[in-house]
């Protein structure tokens, strides 16, 4: 993680302010993405603990003593245990006769049923209130590099629409899709959806060794990072002349992710922008293949709060970054999905992606 340009010491200060508010003593901060944005330190998914205690008199990152040399400095005291020490003990020793803690929601169930048993008198809740409140709204030096992820994306789409995909395997295509997302900026791949055919009526499908056919619908949707920082982006291609279905689903899917972005504005629920898209695609009477959210909340997590859905009445606020990606899926036939990363700007939205939107004819 890009560490050196975030004020960590200005974020634990609003951790802190937010404890009493939560009616929190203290937070435990082990797996995932809270913890980085509060120390700038990344814990490997090891047996052995890390975990990040803050009350208001403590900062202690407790780690593993072979994990410490990869613990940057930070405003916080470092703890290093010895594989004979017992973590769970140190832990409890610093937060003894806190009423009420809010854990990491990724910390492993082992971990929190043994302080469940050291800290009896403790309520565990979720710290993922506390911490959402600070993350959703992005600084600029996050959005900087969100950016930056989300213009390496472009890069890798302008390479794909030039590549001849028929006779490829999805899984040939995806490696690719892998190789080129570091090469074109990102410092890791993180993920590739390549779906031909009848595939792309799964969201979610995992590359095969199908040979993309002359005459598929692809679906190319693929991430990786930048300083800690995702990208994630959607584009479709067909391998030969498309059909006149084709041409008519993707426009639909188009037009819906053109009219959620353009409802995209600070103080507009998140659920009209989410109705904004699903209207379009209701209308042209695909409404129940659009089986999914039109969009996730995106930072140090691909997936984060907010979300863009009909039942979430939060309303956009300047900086918040999230997806949209209304889909359509035609079981047996195709699926449609066009995504792009926007950021709420004080006056609308900046769409971060740039790529053609446009069905990409190939090869």
């Amino acid at each position: 993680m890009t560490s050196h340009q975030f004020d960590f010491a200005g974020r634990i200060e609003r951790a802190r302010a937010r404890l009493g508010a939560q009616g929190l003593d203290g937070l435990l901060l082990s797996l995932g993405s809270d913890l980085p944005y509060l120390t700038g330190y990344e814990a490997m998914p090891l047996e052995r603990l890390t975990m990040y205690v803050l009350t208001l008199d403590e900062s202690v990152l407790l780690v593993p003593a072979l994990e410490a040399a990869r613990v940057g400095p930070g405003p916080f005291d470092l703890q290093a245990w010895q594989e004979t020490d017992d973590p769970i003990g140190i832990v409890s020793s610093i937060v003894t006769g806190a009423g009420r803690l809010g854990i990491g929601d990724q910390t492993w169930a082992s971990f929190l049923l043994r302080l469940q048993d050291r800290l009896a008198n403790t309520a565990f809740v979720s710290a993922t209130p506390t911490m959402s409140e600070l993350r959703v709204v992005k600084e600029p030096a996050e959005i900087d590099l969100l950016r930056r992820a989300a213009h390496a994306t472009d890069r890798v789409a302008a390479r794909l629409a030039d590549t001849a995909m028929a006779g490829m395997t999805e899984r040939q295509l995806s490696h690719m899709v892998a190789r080129w997302t570091v090469e074109e900026g990102h410092d890791v791949d993180t993920f590739k959806i390549v779906a031909s055919g009848p595939n792309g009526a799964s969201p979610h499908h995992e590359p095969t060794d199908r040979p993309i056919e002359v005459g598929d619908m692809v679906v190319i949707d693929f991430g990786g990072k930048v300083g800690g920082y995702c990208s994630d982006m959607t584009r479709m291609f067909v391998a030969g002349k498309p059909t006149d279905r084709h041409t008519e689903v993707h426009e639909v899917a188009r037009t819906a992710q053109a009219a959620a972005v353009e409802a995209v504005r600070p103080g507009v629920p998140l659920s009209d922008i989410d109705g904004a898209a699903r209207s379009v695609i209701d209308d042209a009477g695909y409404g129940d293949h659009f089986i999914h959210r039109t969009g996730h909340g995106i930072g140090l997590d691909v997936h984060e709060e907010p979300y863009v859905i009909e039942t979430n009445p939060q309303p956009a606020e300047t900086g918040m970054t999230f997806s949209i990606e209304p889909g359509i899926y035609l079981p047996g036939e195709f699926g449609v999905r066009i995504e792009d990363i926007v950021v709420v700007t004080e006056d609308g939205v900046e769409r971060l992606n740039q790529a053609d939107r446009s069905l990409v004819v190939v090869g």
